[in-house]
């Protein structure tokens, strides 16, 4: 897993939807700025031995940059449900698919298992996403609705 880090503050932030919220984009990764993040903050500090700090602190830094990536993942998969959301509202098709839905937690169950973790996990995890993605759709659709009533 390469490490997501960059010299600099200069990322840019987009807002492709008004009522969604803002999603932010970065060119290569987080800022370097130490009052981001600490990666050494622990409540352990100082009450175990160093060698076990670092090796915590070490494997800890592999977890941070998988969940760096699993941001930066999620807002590239959010920006094409966005495209979907419009193609969806301009054609006037529901904000839900049951039957792709069912389809890509059964696909998803199934990796779950092939990569060992737990495919309810990853259902629930699916599910969520699933979830956010159709109020995405719903809020796009009425705002879509709106400018075609006022055209």
């Amino acid at each position: 897993m390469p490490c997501l880090r960059r010299a600099g503050n200069n990322g840019a932030v987009t807002s492709p939807h008004p009522r969604l919220g803002c999603m932010t984009e970065y060119n290569n990764a987080l800022p370097d700025d130490a009052d981001s993040f600490n990666p050494a903050a622990s409540s352990l500090a100082g009450q175990v031995d160093r060698a076990v700090m670092d090796e915590l602190l070490s494997i800890r830094s592999s977890i941070d940059n998988i969940d760096a990536t699993l941001v930066f993942l999620l807002a590239e998969r959010f920006k094409a449900t966005q495209k979907v959301g419009v193609l969806k509202a301009t054609h006037k098709l529901p904000a839900g698919d049951p039957g792709r839905e069912a389809a890509q937690i059964a696909r998803l169950r199934r990796l779950a298992e092939d990569a060992h973790l737990d495919p309810a996990f990853a259902e629930k995890f699916l599910n969520f996403i699933i979830s956010e993605v159709i109020r995405h759709h719903e809020a796009i659709a009425e705002d879509h609705q709106i400018s075609s009533q006022q055209a």
